[in-house]
C-alpha cells in the first residue's frame, strides 16, 4: 500500500536492514583482496623488472667499497641506501636483483604441490578403495617428517638448481592438498547432481574435473596463497644452508648467509634481507587472509 513504508517503526540504532548489509559487506571483502593484491602485485612487478629498478649493477665487485654503512658515500659518488656487503655490491640493488628468484621459485613450488595434491586427492576420494588407501598412507607417511627437511633431503640428493628447489618443494607440501581435496571429494560424491551425471553414464574423469573439482577450486585457492609465504621462508631456508640458488644468482637467503659473518661489524648486510622476506611473507599472508574471508562462505557475511 502506498505510504506503508513511512508508518513502519524505525529501527534501533546500530541495526541495519537485512539484505543490505550483506550487500554492503561481500563488496568490502573483495576491496580487501583488491587492495592486498596491489600490495602483492607490486612485488611481483619488483622482481619481474628487477634489473630495471636496481640502481647498480648487483653484481658488481668493489673491494673498496666493502661494508659501508646504510647511506654511505661510494667511490664512484653514489650514495649506498642500505650500506654494502662483505665484497663492496649495493645491498639494495641485491634485495631488489633477489626478489625475481625468490618469487618465482615461491610461485612454482605452489603450483607444483597444489596440482601434485589436488589431483591425487580428487583420485583418493572418488576412487577409494586400494588405490585411496596407498594415496593417503603416502600422505601419512610424508606428513611424518618436518617439510623443511625432506626438502633438504631432496635438494641434497638431487643437486642445488632452481629446478631442483622448486621440485624439492613442490614434493615436500603436496600433502595438504590431498587431504583437503580429498576431504571435499567425500563430502560431494554422494550429491545429487554427481549421482545424476553417473545415472547418465558420464565418465570418470568428466565428473571429476566437471562437476567435482570446481567445488574443491576455492579452498585449494585459499591454501595455496596461504602457502605462498611459506614457501618463501622454506626458499630461503635452503639457500641460507647452501643448497638452493647458487652464486652468481641472487637470492635473499643466500644474502643472509654471506653476510651472517659480519653481523656484529656490519649488521645491514644480513638484515635488510630478513627485512625483505618478513615484508613479504606478511604481504603474502595478507592476501591469503583476504582471499579466504571472500571465499569462504563462514567467512564471508562476519
Amino acid at each position: 500500500m502506498p505510504g506503508r513504508e513511512s508508518r513502519l517503526p524505525p529501527l534501533p540504532e546500530g541495526v541495519r536492514a537485512p539484505g543490505g548489509h550483506a550487500k554492503r559487506l561481500l563488496p568490502t571483502k573483495w576491496h580487501r583482496v583488491v587492495r592486498r593484491g596491489l600490495l602483492l602485485l607490486a612485488l611481483l612487478l619488483v622482481g619481474l623488472f628487477a634489473m630495471q629498478l636496481a640502481p647498480k649493477n648487483p653484481l658488481r665487485v668493489v673491494a673498496g667499497d666493502r661494508l659501508k654503512g646504510p647511506g654511505a658515500v661510494l667511490r664512484d659518488g653514489t650514495i649506498a641506501v642500505l650500506g654494502t656487503d662483505g665484497v663492496g655490491r649495493d645491498v639494495l640493488s641485491r634485495i631488489i636483483a633477489g626478489a625475481r628468484l625468490s618469487l618465482l621459485i615461491g610461485l612454482s613450488s605452489v603450483a607444483v604441490a597444489g596440482m601434485l595434491g589436488t589431483n591425487l586427492g580428487l583420485i583418493s576420494g572418488y576412487f577409494g578403495g586400494h588405490l585411496g588407501d596407498l594415496i593417503m598412507r603416502l600422505v601419512d607417511i610424508q606428513m611424518a617428517f618436518p617439510a623443511v627437511l625432506l626438502a633438504l633431503a631432496i635438494a641434497a640428493a638431487l643437486g642445488p638448481s632452481v629446478l631442483t628447489l622448486v621440485l624439492a618443494l613442490g614434493f615436500s607440501y603436496w600433502t595438504s592438498y590431498a587431504r583437503l581435496a580429498r576431504g571435499i571429494v567425500l563430502s560431494i560424491k554422494e550429491k545429487e547432481y554427481v549421482l545424476a551425471a553417473t545415472v547418465c553414464g558420464a565418465s570418470s574423469a568428466r565428473i571429476l574435473f566437471r562437476h567435482v573439482l570446481p567445488n574443491a577450486i576455492n579452498p585449494v585457492m585459499i591454501l595455496a596463497s596461504l602457502h605462498l609465504g611459506q614457501m618463501i621462508i622454506a626458499e630461503a631456508s635452503l639457500s641460507y644452508l647452501g643448497l638452493g640458488i647458487q652464486p652468481p644468482d641472487i637470492s635473499w637467503g643466500g644474502m643472509i648467509a654471506d653476510g651472517r659473518n659480519y653481523l656484529g661489524s656490519a649488521w645491514w648486510a644480513a638484515t635488510f634481507p630478513g627485512v625483505a622476506i618478513a615484508v613479504t611473507v606478511l604481504v603474502m599472508g595478507m592476501f591469503g587472509d583476504a582471499v579466504r574471508d571472500a571465499l569462504d562462505p563462514k567467512f564471508r557475511f562476519h
